[in-house]
């Protein structure tokens, strides 16, 4: 009998140094800004990420996906920009074809040029359409 009071000691022992070993870890990922749910908050936030992206961009026009998870931005140019979220934290690249855009009522799906970019759909409401509309500026 003593010998299986050891025994279960031992395994609720390791069992806790377990638990806090993980606790420990999940604080320290979290302490360095790893993992979680980044989101677009507002223009500005999106407006800061495209100047990050691309030095000297502008935006003049700014799209928000409604959950934050993407955004357009047009330049007084004419270029636009696609933020997207990758991973924690955010990619971005500049279309040059409206060839992979499609519009399905208040969503607008981009195909990059980019292959390793990937498709994106964003959430756009009622300004879906006339984004989709003015991408016919930048040729096929």
């Amino acid at each position: 009998m003593p010998g299986t009071l050891v025994h279960w000691l031992a395994l609720a022992l390791q069992l806790g140094g377990s638990l806090i070993g993980v606790l420990l870890l999940w604080q320290f990922a979290n302490g360095l800004g790893l993992g979680g749910d980044p989101r677009i908050r507002d223009e500005a936030e999106a407006r800061r990420l495209a100047g990050e992206a691309i030095c000297g961009f502008d935006a003049r026009d700014v799209a928000l996906d409604r959950a934050g998870c993407g955004a357009l931005l047009r330049d007084a140019t004419g270029r636009v920009l696609l933020l997207r979220r990758h991973g924690s934290h955010f990619a971005a690249r500049l279309l040059d074809s409206h060839a992979g855009v499609r519009l399905d009522r208040q969503f607008l799906t981009i195909a990059t040029s980019d292959p390793h970019f990937g498709t994106v759909t964003l959430d756009l409401g009622a300004g879906a359409q006339e984004w989709a509309g003015s991408f016919r500026r930048l040729g096929g």
